[in-house]
C-alpha cells in the first residue's frame, strides 16, 4: 500500500492549512511525524501548544493538561467497551454472547479518538513522534526479553524499564 503525504481530496477533509499531496511514498515514521503535526495543530486551537511546552517544559502545565488527556481518554475506553456485549447481566450475555463485537463501525472511530488522546498525552510528555519510536524500540526490546524469560507477575519489577531513556537526554 503506498500512503501519499497530505490528505486526500476525496476524503472530505478540510485542510487546517495548506495541503500538499505529493506522489511519493512516506514511512510509518514520516507517517506518525505527520500525525503528531496534525494532532499538534488541532491541540493548538483548544488551548494546548505542545510546541511550545516541548521547548520549555511546565510541569505543572504538563501535569494539568495530562489529567484533561487521561480523562478523555478514559471516557473513550468506556465508548470502545459500549461496542460489546460486556454486562454479564444483559440479555446478549444471557444468550451466550456476552463479549461480542456489535459495533465494529465505532469500534474503529473510538480506537481513533484514543489515538487522538494519546498522541496529546505523549505531547505533554514532551515527546515527538521520533522520541515515541526511541523509547518504543526499547520498551519493545524489554518485553521480547520478558517474554524469553518466561515472564511472572510475582517476579516482576520494574528494574529492566530502568534503561529506557531518550539519547538526547543522556
Amino acid at each position: 500500500m503506498i500512503v501519499y503525504r497530505g490528505l486526500e481530496k476525496s476524503s472530505g477533509i478540510k485542510c487546517p492549512g495548506p495541503c500538499f499531496f505529493l506522489r511519493f511514498p512516506i514511512s510509518y515514521e514520516a507517517m506518525l511525524e505527520q500525525l503528531f503535526q496534525h494532532q499538534a495543530d488541532l491541540n493548538k486551537r483548544i488551548g494546548f501548544d505542545p510546541e511550545t511546552l516541548r521547548k520549555n517544559f511546565d510541569p505543572k502545565l504538563a501535569g494539568q493538561w495530562l489529567n484533561n488527556y487521561i480523562m478523555a481518554a478514559a471516557s473513550e475506553l468506556e465508548e470502545l467497551r459500549d461496542c460489546i456485549y460486556w454486562k454479564h447481566w444483559c440479555a446478549e450475555a444471557k444468550q451466550g454472547r456476552r463479549f461480542e463485537l456489535h459495533d465494529l463501525q465505532n469500534a474503529r472511530v473510538e480506537v481513533i479518538d484514543l489515538l487522538f488522546f494519546w498522541i496529546s498525552m505523549a505531547q505533554c510528555l514532551g515527546l515527538d513522534a521520533h522520541d515515541v519510536m526511541e523509547l518504543y524500540r526499547q520498551k519493545l526490546a524489554v518485553n521480547h526479553d520478558r517474554q524469553d524469560a518466561d515472564y511472572s507477575m510475582q517476579n516482576k519489577t520494574e528494574d529492566d524499564n530502568k534503561g529506557i531513556n531518550l539519547k538526547r537526554e543522556s
